[in-house]
């Protein structure tokens, strides 16, 4: 009962904060703020598509974004919360709920089961221990980190999980159960698993080390526990395996920076109601501070628990902080996005310590001292920028609390320990909502904080109009930039090259990279074809496409194109990849790759400075044939490119911003015209960086290399089939970036891995009418090897048991 009403009391905090700071479901403003609106929601439109069989591929491969890119490990990472099924029930146009339904409903199985554990690690008054549960489910690490982010959200619930799976290794009973619970956890999401799971072995080591039984039977229980975390992790092995991999053959982050918090702001971020980002997020409510500050002075406590206690508290402290350590909490990478993450062990490690002091019951003496010692710390902190007026007013609400605490006992008179309970309770709840709501008004302020428009009226008639000209898997149709989120694709469906992942494949990275697409994020965010790059788009076969529009009330307007199949042939003597010198620029791959020299660079003569000089004009004299389209392109250029009466401004950086192919206008004379570079810094100039392309020929090549398309031509699931009119000699080209894991097959031949063409599959006929290629995961045999061998451990020990107790019975 104790944990059902912290779960109520903690989701109702959070509800209420929400409904004040006037956020969806309870307001007009948008919940998707940062990667929860760029990456979560859509992550989870997608699995409504999956759930519902609206969408041509499966758990394997996704063929919607960056162009068709794998997909397994995304899920793996970012949609395995068991909750983030909620979104099969609910509507499409409804996915943002569910999603909410995510955060809200991990803060009340989290509370509920720390509830639970507490409980576990000493008896007390249940009412106190859920109250101290409270504060940990709507914790700063809970509202600052997590709830943004739906997959850590089962960090929550996995840090109790584990917990109660190593107290029942400790009591050295139902190891098969928590060998379970640590599946639980790591299925949920191995990220935060990994860190929930080395604060609770931290934990069960200080348990050890105060227990009073005989080292043998000890070190037993250690093994017990190591024994069940082991066959637990190894039984959802294929959440590790599949991402591992992927994430080594991934585009790789960009180089991340730890600068350590100062000590005035770190310990301010221990109160309520503050926030920076640049510390540790460790506040756990207003009643737990106080509690954890007396711990140390409780005499009733043996010494050398509080000495271990208090030590480990301070040693995780401190490894949240030290680069070496973070890169320990954090899989030995140094996250890009904050690197303190793993607040959680600490936020959970606190809220034990202050069971551990309220469950002794602390005299009032003991209690002044944790006060006085909260007190001492909001002044050292309070005049810093983490603090806040809410965090002085709920810091000291905290401290009046503690301080009440000597009425609650038995030997008070009913009345008074009732009045005295529910004036703890209200603290607590209202202290919850008030930290809540001030970080959420500080991160207001903030630009990076503000929210997408994932759902509302112009997402849905872009969705329409996405579907209206769908033609899979014959073309595709793009919903164009990220007008809406970053995974646009994904959001809105349809078939583009927008992608912002984790798992971005370093092959797709590189291979729409090299044909002139742009990127953000070092690669981790890659960008459709732009607008103008008519080439482009029909090379990948985008017949249809969105793009923002301020004359339409849309917001957007779709644009429609010729363009090739997805599958097309080349001519037999074509030079794959690997065959040929790299090519000079994308103009010179991009011809390679349409079999046409479409692109004419031989009569655009560089006629500027070798090297750009900041806000100091350089110009470049252009010639193209009459009615031809003049491009440039420099991936890193960064300033203004004006030509043909247009101005273009440009934000390369080097490597983290790439840019696209620009068009920079219909050319009305075969007379040299100038190109006008401003640049923002001093940089190398490319090239060569302009070219023409006559509209008219790229229509014909566009129609000619349709006219031997596919007479059958079928991409489901993951796997894609092409059948031809009869045997062909050529070479076929899927119009899909040749990442690791794709087998191809001609006429039903032996799969081999294809080879490329301009970094698309490429695969030579010779003489076979019929093409299949299929994505395999990398990751998953080995990952099911590793769990069917768990599985058998567990049944083994299982049957023994049973056994066991069967033999005992018969007695």
């Amino acid at each position: 009962m104790a944990a059902a009403l912290a779960a109520a009391l903690a989701m109702g905090a959070y509800c209420l904060a929400m409904a004040v700071h006037g956020v969806y479901p309870f307001g007009s403003r948008s919940r998707a703020v940062n990667d929860l609106g760029n990456q979560f929601v859509p992550f989870h439109a997608h699995l409504w598509d999956l759930m519902h069989g609206n969408t041509t591929g499966d758990l394997v491969f996704n063929w919607g974004s960056g162009y068709g890119v794998p997909f397994l490990a995304d899920f793996t990472a970012y949609l395995t919360n068991p909750l983030s099924w909620l979104v099969g029930p609910f509507p499409r146009a409804m996915v943002e709920f569910p999603v909410f339904l995510v955060t809200l409903l991990s803060i009340g199985l989290g509370t509920g089961l720390m509830t639970f554990l507490l409980l576990r690690i000493r008896t007390g008054p249940p009412w106190q221990a859920g109250l101290l549960a409270v504060g940990y489910g709507v914790s700063s690490w809970t509202v600052a980190v997590a709830a943004a982010d739906p997959m850590w959200m089962w960090g929550l619930v996995s840090l109790p999980l584990t917990g109660i799976a190593m107290d029942w290794c400790l009591r050295r009973h139902r190891w098969v159960p928590a060998a379970l619970l640590v599946s639980l956890s790591w299925a949920g999401n191995f990220y935060t698993a990994a860190m929930v799971t080395l604060a609770m072995g931290l934990v069960l080591a200080v348990r050890l080390a105060t227990d009073a039984r005989p080292t043998g039977e000890r070190v037993r229980c250690a093994g017990r526990a190591l024994s069940a975390t082991a066959v637990g992790v190894l039984l959802v092995a294929p959440v590790l395996t599949v991402p591992f991999l992927a994430s080594r053959a991934a585009q790789p982050a960009p180089p991340a920076t730890h600068v350590p918090p100062g000590l005035r702001t770190y310990l301010a971020h221990l109160l309520p109601a503050g926030y920076t980002g640049s510390a540790p997020f460790v506040s756990v409510g207003v009643l737990a501070l106080p509690l954890t500050l007396c711990f140390p002075f409780m005499g009733q406590v043996p010494r050398r628990e509080r000495v271990l206690w208090s030590a480990l508290a301070v040693a995780v402290a401190l490894s949240l902080i030290w680069e070496p350590t973070i890169l320990l909490w954090h899989g030995f990478a140094l996250p890009n996005g904050g690197p303190y993450r793993a607040s959680i062990a600490l936020t959970g490690i606190l809220v034990v310590i202050a069971w551990l002091a309220l469950a002794r019951v602390p005299r009032a003496a003991q209690l002044t001292a944790g006060a006085a010692l909260t007190a001492l710390l909001l002044v050292t902190a309070g005049t810093g920028s983490a603090v806040s007026r809410t965090t002085w007013l709920l810091t000291l609400a905290g401290c009046g609390a503690a301080l009440a605490l000597p009425w609650c006992p038995a030997h008070r008179a009913r009345h008074v320990r009732r009045t005295a309970a529910a004036g703890l309770a209200l603290t607590v709840a209202l202290g919850a909502v008030g930290a809540t709501l001030s970080l959420e008004r500080i991160r207001d302020d903030s630009a990076w904080w503000q929210p997408k428009a994932t759902f509302g009226p112009r997402t849905a008639a872009a969705y329409a109009a996405v579907r209206a000209q769908t033609a899979w898997p014959l073309t595709r149709s793009d919903p164009g930039p990220h007008a809406f989120a970053d995974n646009d694709p994904l959001l809105l469906g349809g078939q583009g090259g927008a992608y912002y992942s984790s798992f971005v494949p370093a092959k797709s990275a590189r291979t729409l990279a090299a044909l002139g697409a742009g990127w953000y994020i070092g690669g981790r965010h890659l960008l459709s074809f732009g607008a103008d790059d008519s080439v482009g788009q029909a090379l990948m076969g985008v017949a249809a496409r969105l793009d923002a529009s301020d004359a339409d009330p849309r917001g957007f307007a779709q644009h429609l194109a010729p363009a090739l199949p997805l599958v097309t042939l080349r001519a037999a003597g074509t030079r794959l990849d690997g065959e040929v010198p790299q090519d000079p620029s994308v103009f010179h791959l991009r011809n390679r790759l349409m079999d046409t020299p479409l692109y004419l660079v031989r009569d655009i003569d560089p006629a500027g400075p070798p090297r750009l000089r900041p806000h100091t004009a350089a110009v470049l004299s252009g010639r193209c044939p009459a009615g031809s389209d003049a491009y440039f392109h420099d991936p890193w250029y960064s300033g203004t490119v004006r030509a043909l009466g247009a101005t273009t401004t440009l934000r390369g950086q080097e490597a983290m911003t790439r840019n696209g192919l620009v068009r920079l206008g219909r050319v009305t004379t075969a007379d040299p015209f100038p190109v006008e570079l401003r640049p923002t810094r001093t940089q190398p100039m490319a090239g060569p960086s302009l070219a023409c392309v006559d509209p008219a020929r790229l229509e014909r090549t566009v129609r000619e290399l349709a006219a031997d398309r596919p007479t059958v031509l079928e991409a489901t699931g993951h796997t894609i089939r092409a059948s031809f009119a009869g045997p062909r000699r050529n070479v076929a080209v899927v119009a899909v970036p040749a990442v690791d894991g794709w087998q191809c097959a001609v006429d039903g031949t032996t799969p081999q891995p294809p080879s490329s063409l301009g970094g698309l599959i490429a695969v030579r006929m010779n003489g076979g009418q019929s093409l299949a290629c299929t994505y395999r995961t990398a990751g998953v045999r080995s990952g099911l090897a590793l769990s069917a061998a768990a599985a058998l451990v567990l049944l083994t020990v299982s049957a023994a048991g049973a056994a066991r107790r069967g033999r005992r019975g018969g007695r």
